[in-house]
């Protein structure tokens, strides 16, 4: 009896040291996980995607989208590139390679070049510089571009520069996957300001939202808005700026992190995500901010990104994570050379990565950037940087740190 109460007794102190040990356990790893929030991880793919053929090259690779069957589209500027990347080119012809591949490029989900197309053709005007791609929820291809003239294809950042006059990318562009012309909203060097109804300003980038058929632009690099058209007819709907509010073309002092925070966006108004919960994310470059409105242009809230960066500011592009509350916003950041990974309730940075360089999850000027339906990432260089990549998502965990570095695989 004596050896049973002692056994029992010894049970129970084992039970209530397990108990203790296990709770201080639980408790040390809800410690961990508050100090280290859990985040998305990614992986680049280096091997993504394959070669292209015929000894094609891509120039300035300044728009990417993803279709409903997870096929990646990219748009590039053939214009960029350098005389020695276009030997095969020359007449007579100075070496095998190489040639300007077509700018609208078509991939499927391993990477084989699948579509090609773009350039001039019957019945539109072609982007003297074109810029940003989407397809929308049937199918269709939008086109934008930032060309002032012939002389003058890609506009300077600088907006102190820009001066005023008309431009030629005064449009953006509808086409089947075929590349099959459907329509075009706008004409050549007829944009009149930001409250034209009729014409746009070197549109930077456009989106499809699939419940209304209409069409958002961010317009752009000439004026300092967002418009919306209907899909179909090109209808004009609506239009605003900054915090909801009539645009104002008035030109704008140098971006000082210091001063009041504008009222105005400054040029280029560079990129647009609607969330599935309708809100509507807009980069306003050079103010390194993003806006988020309703989809009638009610402003909700705002936040910065790296605030104090200068030059071509912070942030370029935005996309939305595909987890079903889509907790998540991506930034494209192609001054820092970073892509940023936001709350998207709060706002806040969980993480950011990549890195200045030309290395397989480095950036040099990372410009666009979207998510496929696996939550995938796929991301576009201008300027040099001229390539695409792709960072497999590899699951949520938690985040060490804030600053992760190049993603290469383990």
């Amino acid at each position: 009896m004596l050896t049973r109460t002692h056994f029992t007794g010894a049970a129970l102190g084992a039970a209530i040291l397990a108990l203790a040990a296990g709770s201080w356990f639980f408790q040390e790893r809800a410690a961990v996980e508050a100090a280290n929030p859990q985040g998305p991880k990614f992986e680049v793919d280096p091997f993504w995607p394959k070669p292209l053929p015929n000894h094609w090259v891509i120039g300035a690779t300044i728009g990417v989208a993803v279709d409903p069957k997870d096929h990646v589209w990219i748009i590039h500027r053939a214009s960029s590139l350098e005389a020695k990347e276009q030997y095969a080119t020359w007449n007579p012809k100075a070496a095998e390679c190489c040639a300007p591949a077509p700018p609208v490029l078509e991939f499927d989900q391993a990477g084989n070049l699948v579509g090609h197309w773009g350039g001039p053709g019957e019945g539109y005007n072609w982007p003297v510089s074109n810029h940003g791609i989407d397809v929308d929820h049937k199918g269709n291809v939008w086109i934008g571009g930032n060309g002032r003239g012939k002389q003058n294809a890609a506009l300077p950042t600088d907006e102190s520069r820009m001066g005023d006059g008309p431009v030629h990318d005064s449009f953006v562009l509808k086409f089947t996957q075929s590349g099959k012309f459907l329509m075009q909203i706008g004409k050549p060097n007829q944009g009149k300001g930001s409250n034209d109804p009729e014409h746009l300003k070197l549109p930077a980038k456009t989106l499809v939202d699939p419940k209304t058929n209409e069409l958002y632009v961010a317009d752009g690099y000439g004026n300092r808005r967002v418009i919306v058209f209907d899909a179909d007819t090109g209808k004009y709907k609506r239009h605003w700026g900054a915090y909801g509010n009539k645009p104002d073309d008035a030109q704008l002092p140098p971006y000082n992190p210091k001063d009041p925070p504008s009222k105005q966006f400054r040029t280029p108004v560079h990129g647009v995500a609607l969330s599935n919960d309708g809100l509507l994310y807009v980069c306003d470059r050079t103010n390194d901010r993003i806006q988020v409105f309703k989809t009638d242009g009610t402003y909700v809230k705002e936040t910065w990104v790296e605030k104090n960066t200068l030059g071509d500011g912070s942030t370029f592009d935005v996309s939305l994570s595909r987890d079903p509350q889509q907790k998540f916003l991506y930034v494209a950041d192609g001054t820092n050379m970073k892509v940023h990974v936001l709350n998207r309730d709060t706002l806040e940075i969980v993480a950011t990565f990549g890195g200045g360089g030309r290395q397989p999850g480095q950036f040099y000027a990372v410009h666009s950037i979207a998510t496929d339906s696996k939550g995938n990432l796929y991301t576009t260089e201008t300027y040099r940087g001229q390539r695409v990549q792709k960072f497999r998502y590899k699951g949520m965990g938690p985040v060490a740190k804030r600053d992760q570095g190049a993603p290469w695989p383990k």
